[in-house]
């Protein structure tokens, strides 16, 4: 079921050279299969054999090879993938030659380069460190440190050694560090000294000592600050010895701890194991079509599993991987782009609106970048179409996922057209299905995801896993996992994102998601950023519109309101009526980049 007769017009379509040379392209040649469509009708049939295939094409190293794919297959909600198989993932991040880079890191207008052999001789040096230092198979390492060349460093040397990595945004406040630590039981913190924003030097160290780490390793920036006892620098850590000795785990064994946005109480801790790595370096292969030669940047950190996603997906294709330790909503992360001969980006929606409002890539040369993709939020369709305009007409890829997933379920390919802020097709290996309230097939409504796919979670460490995914989904007569994402479906097999579930508003009886709020009124001259929530008078009611709003300056509120409400009648409806609009100065933002709205609806009242 669809809403829409006539597809969406493409604001990019490629022409015969990139589809001949695209990695989808390629494997479905390698299996006589004729088509996109065809191949990821294929992917979801026969699921076991797409993961086998996949699996052989990325080139994953065993040190003992599965003795099937599924040992459970007739369990959807966990298969059992790659029974008996042992591994470790950090060693297919290095069958490349070793001469070829592996990572270009910029800071401060300087360019760093490192070669896949000495990247590999890094990590091990950190993993035997980690082994020397008492540490080993299941110890958990906390990471809370900008995305540098010293955090892939110790997030590959501590799964190399066995060990699991706790991912913590450095952007965390001290309260969000601590309640990470605990759940895991950390036994070990990597963080730096101070982290240098927008020109500002903000303490690190000292945030995570202020949570209650216990012994740290810090990289220092020459910031000067001094260390508690017990806490060890970087340099005097990290030994000599480059033998590289990879810890070989079962396939399930975990490999890094994750967290869910934690918006609300305590936040889901999420495991990925050895295996989780395939389905993100899947999806950089054949939906993000990365080739070997190919650089790939993403402004993350390992705070948000695009941070880990962008290792395995640069890594296991061969590819460079671009780091860039600053703000990169700013002229000089366009510079570095270019600088560093970056071909394919990727960008949080709210970044490209900073780019669009500042004008601050005027004038720099982008036309080197293959691709684009945009995932952390719902994208504004203008937006995306200014930025392929931007970088010479070049196709953006949709793609949305989650921790959970390990990459995405919903994405684009570079063999369909591109629309701005619609994505093209499930992910392969996966399928979906849309749902209204009742639990009937839909136009628009609730996403579900069709299960098995490696990535897919199967535990978590502090809640029941299968209460959060599967309790209470509808029947439908076939299995399906929750997920939260709100999607409109339309004619020509696109989709277009309609924000979380949660942040869908009952509006006088008529239903309508935050980002369809959001969109009609962007670009309101001085309105740079806006989230919409509803509201609930005192005493009941109807819900109460409300709109935060982050502007360029001083403004006046009631000529922003009246734009607003005027947006509002001729793009929405007449009918939904702005209550109030507050002027902030910033948004609060989980560390992908997602705008908080629980928070803002927690907080409206106590203004």
């Amino acid at each position: 079921m669809i809403t829409t007769a006539v597809p969406p017009a493409a604001s990019w379509i490629p022409d015969q050279a990139t589809v001949a040379a695209a990695n989808v392209t390629t494997f479905a040649a390698e299996l006589d299969i004729e088509g996109y469509e065809a191949l990821h009708a294929w992917s979801v049939d026969d699921r076991a054999a797409y993961w086998a295939a996949a699996i052989r094409r990325l080139g994953i190293v065993f040190d003992r090879t599965p003795s099937a794919m599924m040992g459970r297959p007739d369990e959807r909600r966990d298969p059992g993938w790659l029974p008996g198989a042992r591994l470790n993932i950090a060693a297919s991040c290095f069958t490349t030659d070793p001469d070829r880079i592996a990572v270009v890191a910029g800071h401060g207008g300087a360019i760093e380069r490192l070669s896949y052999g000495a990247l590999q001789s890094q990590v091990a040096r950190f993993g035997n460190s980690l082994r020397s230092a008492g540490l080993g198979p299941g110890d958990r390492v906390a990471i809370a440190m900008p995305m540098t060349i010293e955090a892939v460093v110790a997030y590959l040397g501590a799964v190399a050694a066995g060990c699991v990595v706790v991912s913590i945004a450095d952007s965390f406040a001290e309260a969000e560090i601590a309640v990470r630590l605990r759940i895991t039981e950390t036994a070990l913190v990597v963080t730096q000294d101070l982290n240098t924003r927008s020109g500002r030097r903000l303490p690190m160290y000292e945030k995570v000592k202020q949570a209650g780490a216990p012994r740290c390793v810090v990289v220092a920036t020459g910031g000067g600050v001094p260390l508690a006892g017990g806490d060890t620098w970087w340099d005097d850590f990290v030994g000599s010895n480059e033998a590289w000795s990879p810890e070989i785990c079962a396939a399930g064994s975990h490999t890094n701890i994750l967290f869910s946005s934690g918006t609300t109480g305590e936040p889901k801790a999420i495991p990925w194991t050895h295996l989780t790595p395939i389905k993100a370096a899947a999806d950089g292969h054949f939906h993000h079509d990365i080739h070997s030669g190919d650089v790939v940047a993403w402004p993350t950190n390992l705070g948000w599993m695009m941070g880990p996603w962008l290792i395995y997906a640069s890594l296991v294709n061969d590819a460079t991987m671009a780091l860039y330790d600053e703000a990169p909503t700013g002229r000089e992360f366009g510079e570095f782009v270019r600088d560093a001969g970056v071909t394919v980006l990727g960008l949080v929606p709210s970044i490209v609106a900073a780019w669009r409002t500042t004008g601050c890539m005027d004038g720099i040369d982008l036309t080197g970048l293959r691709l684009l993709s945009s995932t952390g939020e719902a994208s504004n369709p203008d937006d995306m179409a200014w930025l392929m305009g931007l970088v010479g007409n070049k196709p953006v890829i949709e793609y949305c996922g989650g921790t959970e997933i390990g990459g995405g379920y919903i994405t684009g390919t570079v063999v369909q057209p591109a629309v701005p802020s619609c994505f093209s097709t499930p992910a392969l290996g996966i399928a979906l299905v849309v749902l209204d309230e009742g639990g009937r097939r839909a136009g628009e409504g609730e996403v579900y995801i069709v299960p098995p796919s490696i990535g897919l979670s199967t535990e978590l460490i502090n809640r029941d896993h299968d209460e959060v995914y599967h309790d209470g989904v509808p029947d439908i007569g076939i299995p399906l996992r929750r997920h939260g994402d709100r999607m409109e479906a339309l004619a020509g097999g696109y989709y277009r994102a309609k924000g979380r579930v949660d942040d869908t508003m009952n509006l006088g009886g008529i239903k309508v998601a935050a980002a369809d709020i959001e969109r009609a009124v962007a670009g309101i001259d001085g309105l740079t950023e806006t989230a919409a929530i509803a509201v609930p008078p005192p005493g009941g009611g109807p819900d109460r519109l409300v709109l935060y709003a982050v502007t360029e300056g001083p403004i006046d509120p009631d000529r922003l309101r009246a734009d607003m409400q005027r947006r509002i009648r001729d793009v929405l409806n007449p009918l939904f009526r702005i209550h109030e609009v507050v002027v902030v100065d910033s948004l609060p933002r989980t560390a992908s980049a997602k705008v908080m709205r629980r928070r803002l609806r927690a907080g409206y009242g106590d203004r």
